[in-house]
């Protein structure tokens, strides 16, 4: 079950589900030190993004830059109004079962999906890394797209770059996951914190 909200200020109390007995505590750091320990995985995609679209720009026929920025800027605003939908994307991995809250951090323009139900590590996985198609859709078309509109072609690289840097954080979840837990294990939030249930406690 989907259910939204509207503001909310205490993001654990919504990662309160039954943790099983035995459930192991993952080594995470806090996630304002998460954050700052993910930031490289963000800037190698923005790296990549860049030099996408420098080369898209050096083999143009003709490069306006005005209409390239504007179309950058509506693409960047764009990929911020769809990370409601990046949120939506993390829930939809959850079986009906689970209780999924998508909400805006009160204070912050930010948005979370929240749950605490196990999912084997594959679907664990499957849920991190989904909302990349908001990135990766946009990214492939830039790169396909001859760039005879600049403005179009800045959307595109717009939605692109929020679309595939936004989930950084879910990168860095989904490194640890498969560092610390086995192919048979389920993983779950609960609290500010991710557990590893192995299949001697299913």
């Amino acid at each position: 079950m989907i259910q939204f909200r509207n503001s909310i200020e205490n993001i654990s109390e919504y990662q309160m589900g039954m943790l099983p007995q035995g459930a192991r505590k993952l080594d995470t750091p806090s996630t304002e030190e998460m954050l700052k320990i993910a930031m490289p995985i963000c800037i190698v995609i923005c790296i990549l993004l860049s030099g996408t679209v420098f080369y898209k720009v050096y083999t143009a026929p003709k490069v306006e830059v005005l209409p390239l920025f504007i179309g950058i800027s509506l693409g960047l605003a764009g990929g911020g109004v769809l990370l409601v939908v990046h949120e939506w994307l993390h829930a939809i991995v959850y079986p009906k079962e689970a209780t999924v809250t998508i909400a805006k951090i009160k204070g912050k323009i930010l948005f979370v999906a929240l749950a605490s139900y196990p999912l084997k590590r594959s679907r664990f996985i499957l849920m991190c890394l989904l909302p990349f198609i908001l990135g990766i859709i946009p990214y492939v078309l830039f790169i396909l797209y001859e760039p005879v509109n600049m403005l179009l072609s800045g959307v595109l690289f717009g939605l692109s770059g929020m679309g595939m840097a936004s989930p950084y954080p879910d990168v860095f979840n989904t490194l640890v996951v498969l560092k610390q837990c086995k192919k048979t294990d389920k993983i779950m939030f609960y609290g500010d914190d991710m557990y590893c249930i192995s299949n001697d406690y299913n």
